[in-house]
């Protein structure tokens, strides 16, 4: 029973002694009129908000990418996977932009999928 209360007492100093890091929400980064600067954002602002903030950033980034190579479908499952992907990236590369957590994701993705790009 002391061995017990014993890793209690270890486990609760331990975390009250580890900085504990409050979530933002996303209007914390906008701008004077209202706006969200998606390729300055970094990783640090990301891995800090709120999951539901950091759903619709991928979202946002998603239609983006799509929008570009001209592609109009969801692969919602994959979605999610990419996002938990480039939030788990952003939180052990805080000061890299999202855009470069895309673009290292994307890329082992793709390489994943056997898919070379020029």
């Amino acid at each position: 029973m002391s061995r017990i209360l014993a890793a209690m007492a270890v486990s609760i100093v331990c975390a009250a002694s580890s900085p504990a890091t409050a979530q933002v929400p996303l209007t914390s980064y906008v701008d004077a009129n209202g706006f969200i600067d998606v390729q300055a954002l970094t990783c640090a602002q990301l891995a800090g908000t709120f999951q539901e903030d950091a759903d619709l950033l991928s979202a946002w980034y998603s239609g983006w990418y799509n929008g570009l190579a001209k592609k109009h479908f969801l692969d919602l499952k994959k979605g999610k996977v990419v996002e938990h992907e480039v939030i788990v990236y952003c939180k052990a590369n805080p000061g890299k932009k999202v855009i470069e957590a895309l673009a290292v994701v994307f890329k082992d993705e793709r390489a994943k999928l056997g898919i070379h790009m020029k």
